[in-house]
């Protein structure tokens, strides 16, 4: 079967679900396993779709619909491949995480669950392969819609609050994204993104609709400064949803970005500032979005605010790719594309398996306060080392999958800023520094996230008492901690494919990425090897295990306590969430201050909205009391008196149709 085929098969697979779920929405049971059970079937054949079509040629499918200005038309490159095999890999994970995960969410709509689920799996499948701007705009707001109903399924004011902001932020990005798509249409007297590539827009036209969709599909990635809903909507979510929303839906941010620059905009130059203006937010929503994380104690928005840290580094990659196309250095523009690719399938494992594990602590615990757990690794084995594999992948240690696609991150900024124009070799350097600012504090980050959650002694009655979750919930976390190992491991295997990938978006014959067990760069022959870096850490974990036993097995002296620097530590003295950040907020503090400022304003437009909606209720109701109530009173009246003339006889009622019947006569004879 084609990849097409597959795609079609699977979003097929998906509205069933969706349909069959809310036809058993009474049963609560029923419509979460139906749910969850198609579910997991469509994500195997996107599976399948995604490979094929990463691997394969493209394929270009259009299916003629009653609406003559927009024919169905499906192209599956290896973007769209791309794309189609991560949400697919995480859809995969949610489904069978949900089959217990979902029964903490009874009584709160979890009959409707599987309908909108599947939904926005399917809504987001259609916007990555549909190749029409009308059929984008409708599945992309349709997608929106589905995981805005996803977020609020709590209903209380914390998932409320963030689903309206995520909605408004949602709406933004597609009013911009839907003028981009019209000025183009209006030029090209057509909504096919095939009439777009093969229209030569003037500069001007190229740069605006680029601007209009980088800032567009920026609101839907998360990128600083409209990341402001990310924080908000992704802890109100289900855990497996926001394993989907930030693995897989805000990548698809980053997929439009690339789908306008490089495929839509084909017939245009690309201009060297788009580039530049990448690489910049790139940069600044990196760090910030650490240096954010760096204060949460709640581990979901950690984690959300680690989406915008990685959303960042991703477009460091992008832009280096779009620099190295204006310059004209092909080999750096297909590393930097590369780059970006590679970070955006890594992301979307070690992310939606982070997210994952917060669920599991959130399922057991009852809470997302770090300060209230501690101990968890003793009583909770696999989602410990499960979190540990994805904290170390977000760190980028080797040899996981994080290190490696940042590793290509830096030697295509690195190899721009040794090649480029001073202005490029600036901008690329800073970015550089600003990627390794990123790596240090999100070790930092992750060193607190883990360490206060899963080590120590534990510090509240609900960890005392946590106990490890269930297996399909245990499975779906140890299938994605497998993936970022192979994906690190691996790296001389995946590169290749990412590269080649790369090189179709760019229409460039692909590079040597890889040479045996080593990954090299094309542009300046730097090169370092996974496997053999996974060789020789297993090596010298053994020996330092077996220097321990060696050395504890000699030796008889009695165990001591150690030091505690003149102090007499007691239960109120652990290593805390907020004193391990707090050497970090203080010099940090002016970027905190920044950021609650914003946030008082978000708060603002809020309380302004409210403000606005009761004024237009009590508008609503003066017209229903002096208009509408005026209106029904009158008709009232005259009922009344016409029902006086019903008195229930019926020879009374034949005396009204003959006098009718001669009234009409004589206007007729009149007339």
């Amino acid at each position: 079967m084609t990849s097409t085929g597959l795609f079609l098969a699977s979003v097929a697979l998906s509205c069933l679900g969706a349909l069959i779920s809310i036809a058993f929405i009474r049963s609560q049971e029923t419509s979460k396993v139906i749910g969850c059970l198609f579910g997991a079937a469509s994500a195997l054949a996107g599976i399948g779709s995604g490979i094929l079509a990463l691997t394969g040629p493209a394929e270009y499918t259009v299916v003629p619909t009653p609406f003559s200005f927009a024919d169905f038309t499906i192209l599956m490159n290896p973007l769209a491949g791309l794309l189609v095999l991560v949400i697919s890999l995480l859809a995969l994970a949610a489904w069978v995480y949900g089959l217990n995960y979902f029964d903490e969410y009874k009584g709160h709509g979890l009959g409707t669950v599987g309908f909108f689920m599947n939904l926005f799996v399917a809504s987001m499948g259609f916007v990555i392969c549909v190749d029409n701007a009308f059929w984008f705009l409708v599945f992309f707001e349709l997608m929106s819609l589905t995981s805005y109903f996803l977020v609020i399924i709590e209903q209380n004011e914390a998932s409320i609050k963030g689903g309206f902001l995520y909605l408004v932020m949602a709406h933004v990005g597609f009013f911009l994204i839907m003028i981009a798509f019209f000025v183009m249409s209006g030029i090209t007297g057509s909504f096919e993104f095939q009439s777009f590539r093969q229209t030569p827009f003037s500069p001007l036209v190229a740069s605006l609709a680029f601007v209009l969709c980088f800032v567009g599909f920026g609101c839907k990635a998360g990128m600083i400064p409209f990341h402001s809903w990310l924080p908000q909507a992704h802890p109100a979510a289900p855990s497996n949803v926001s394993a989907l929303m930030s693995g897989g839906m805000i990548k698809i941010g980053v997929f439009g970005m690339v789908k306008v620059g490089l495929d839509i905009l084909q017939s245009c130059p690309v201009e060297l500032w788009w580039g530049v203006l990448v690489l910049v937010f790139g940069a600044v929503s990196s760090v910030l979005g650490v240096v954010y994380a760096l204060a949460e104690h709640d581990i979901k928005r950690l984690l959300a605010y680690h989406s915008v840290e990685n959303i960042g580094i991703i477009l460091l990659g992008v832009g280096t790719g779009f620099i190295g196309l204006a310059t004209g250095n092909v080999t750096v523009a297909v590393l930097g594309f590369m780059a970006g690719f590679y970070h955006l399938l890594n992301h979307a494992m070690f992310k939606g398996l982070l997210f994952l594990g917060a669920g599991a602590v959130l399922y057991t615990t009852g809470t997302r306060d770090m300060e209230k757990m501690g101990g968890l690794a003793r009583v909770m084995p696999v989602t410990g080392m499960c979190f540990l594999i994805g904290s170390l992948a977000i760190s980028a240690i080797p040899p996981l999958n994080g290190f490696v696609s940042e590793w290509f991150t830096y030697q295509s900024m690195i190899s721009i800023a040794f090649e480029g124009s001073p202005v490029v070799r600036t901008f690329a350097a800073l970015a550089t520094v600003s990627l390794a600012i990123t790596g240090a504090l999100a070790v930092t980050c992750f060193v607190k996230a883990y360490g206060v959650t899963f080590l120590s002694a534990p510090r509240s009655e609900a960890a005392r008492k946590a106990v490890e979750v269930p297996g399909p919930m245990k499975l779906s976390m140890v299938f994605i901690a497998v993936l970022c190992v192979l994906l690190g491991i691996g790296a001389p295997v995946v590169a290749p494919i990412m590269e080649n990938a790369a090189a179709a978006m760019v229409q460039a014959h692909p590079a040597t990425v890889a040479d045996g067990l080593a990954l090299v760069n094309p542009a300046n022959g730097g090169f370092m090897s996974t496997p053999l870096m996974a060789v020789l850490l297993i090596g010298l974990v053994a020996l330092a295990w077996g220097l321990r036993s060696a050395l504890s097995s000699g030796s008889s002296a009695s165990r001591q306590e150690p030091w505690a620097c003149g102090y007499n530590p007691d239960a109120h003295m652990p290593v805390v969430a907020t004193s391990f950040g707090a050497q970090v907020n203080g010099f940090l503090g002016p970027l905190y201050k920044v950021r609650t400022v914003c946030a008082a304003q978000a708060s603002r437009f809020v309380s302004a909205y409210e403000r606005t909606v009761g004024g237009a209720r009590a508008a609503e109701n003066l017209a229903d009391t002096y208009v509408v109530a005026t209106a029904s009173r009158f008709v009232h009246w005259i009922s009344s008196k016409v029902q006086a003339i019903e008195g229930g006889d019926f020879r009374l009622y034949i005396v009204y149709i003959v006098a009718a019947l001669v009234a009409l006569i004589a206007l007729a004879v009149l007339l």
